[in-house]
């Protein structure tokens, strides 16, 4: 991949680097210049679009040293050693310092870093720790779903499958519930992100690929919306559930039933955890295609729907309650949150999130087309159609900073396509977006 002048694809990166930049521009300050109403917060004043945060710079906090630290030694050493570490210290240096990174992130705000997002009375842990019956929790969970309800959801709950708060439910009845603990284990679990993508590239045998993209798979902006979102937690499930069909599809041994059943569990519990992540079915079938074999298509299939059935036996139906859900929104959110705005600034926010870098990525693969390494150009295709689709929909206005964060890391496979100067460098960019927006706004999760 050179970089010689005139090239169409030497051009690529810099043009879509450049319609990147005024699409993120025109997002944060048309609203300011026109006075148009976009957002939902009570300080508006101090509003930060296209991202859901506030203006509020901390200069220097206890995780700024360290992020500053593992900035200069990532821009120097990462691209270098993720071409040439054996694979299974690749693996385990993509967790280390996905880990290091969102960890150091989140502590340029001290410890409330990582505790103040599950603490919000929005999120799950409240509701966690009041559940004393399941059964009758998943009963109700619909009914509950309407804001005109006496003892309504809070609004994550309300907006999610059940999944998500029973899984907040387990770590309180474990020991982990309080919002540090509970903090630090998405954070622990999201970081297992990246190598979960690895394995998927490698199954498919596009090691190479896997190696170019890793660097950007742990070190970049997304890291300060990961830590601590629970939409990081679905994103590594359904990264682990794809590499798990990748897995069945491609080994040839007697395990590969097994694998299919894993993969199901995992992508039907993402059902249960997120109304968006029905989309992942897009990549599957792209994991699939890439595969060359759909034999475990039948069972993972099988098994997905079988959680779903099995979550309706136990009282709560998917298909009721997605109706519900979509009443509460257009009756709240919804009517303050403009289309007419959202539908492109949702697409500036997911740039600020996944990093400048993936707009150039695309521009290349844009320019490449069908000279593009089919494993990038399936998995990106299948993440953007699925990114467009539910930015269509309009049931993602605003926040997809974090609601999107399961599809960023295989859009991100795009950049796998840039030269090795473009990817030092744009390195560099990414871990700088990062720093800036930790270090100027005020971010929710």
């Amino acid at each position: 991949m050179d970089d010689r002048p005139g090239e169409p694809r030497a051009r690529a990166p810099w043009v879509g680097l450049a319609v990147g930049a005024v699409l993120v521009l025109l997002a944060a300050t048309l609203p300011r210049l026109l006075d148009w109403p976009v957002t939902a917060r009570s300080s508006p004043e101090h509003a930060a679009e296209p991202l859901h945060g506030l203006w509020d710079p901390i200069w220097f906090g206890p995780g700024t040293l360290p992020t500053l630290v593992l900035a200069v030694l990532g821009c120097v050493y990462a691209v270098p050693l993720a071409a040439r570490l054996p694979w299974r210290w690749l693996l385990v240096a993509a967790f280390a310092t996905a880990l290091a990174w969102m960890l150091s992130l989140a502590l340029v705000d001290g410890t409330v870093g990582i505790s103040r997002a599950l603490a919000h009375p929005y999120e799950y842990l409240g509701t966690a720790r009041s559940v004393t019956d399941v059964g009758a929790m998943l009963h109700e969970y619909v009914a509950r779903i309407d804001a005109d309800h006496p003892d309504n959801w809070p609004t994550h709950v309300a907006g999610h499958p059940p999944l998500a708060v029973l899984f907040f439910i387990g770590l309180v009845r474990i020991g982990l519930g309080g919002d540090l603990a509970a903090g630090l284990v998405v954070v622990v679990l999201a970081a297992t992100t990246a190598p979960a993508v690895l394995v998927t590239l490698r199954a498919l045998g596009a090691e190479p690929v896997a190696r170019r993209a890793a660097p950007f798979l742990v070190l970049g902006p997304a890291a300060v919306f990961m830590a601590v979102s629970a939409d990081a937690l679905f994103g590594a499930v359904a990264a682990w559930g794809l590499a798990a069909l990748a897995l069945a599809a491609t080994r040839r041994d007697g395990w590969w039933v097994a694998r299919a059943v894993l993969a199901g569990l995992l992508l039907g519990a993402c059902v249960m955890l997120s109304y968006g992540l029905p989309l992942l079915g897009l990549l599957a079938l792209a994991v699939l295609h890439l595969a060359g074999r759909w034999r475990p298509l039948p069972v993972a299939a099988a098994v997905a729907l079988a959680v779903v059935l099995g979550f309706a036996w136990a009282g709560f139906a998917w298909w009721d309650a997605y109706p519900a859900l979509d009443q509460r929104y257009w009756r709240g959110l919804a009517k303050l949150r403009p289309a007419s705005y959202w539908l492109w600034g949702n697409l500036a926010a997911l740039l600020l999130s996944a990093g400048l870098l993936l707009a150039a990525g695309v521009g290349q693969l844009l320019a490449l087309r069908r000279r593009a390494e089919p494993v990038v150009r399936w998995l990106v295709g299948a993440a953007a159609a699925s990114v467009l689709l539910a930015d269509a929909s309009r049931m993602s206005k605003a926040e997809v900073e974090r609601i999107w964060l399961p599809f960023v890391p295989w859009l991100l496979l795009s950049v796998a396509l840039l030269s090795e100067r473009w990817r030092r460098w744009g390195l560099v960019l990414q871990v700088a977006t990062a720093v800036v927006i930790e270090t100027l706004l005020y971010t929710t999760w």
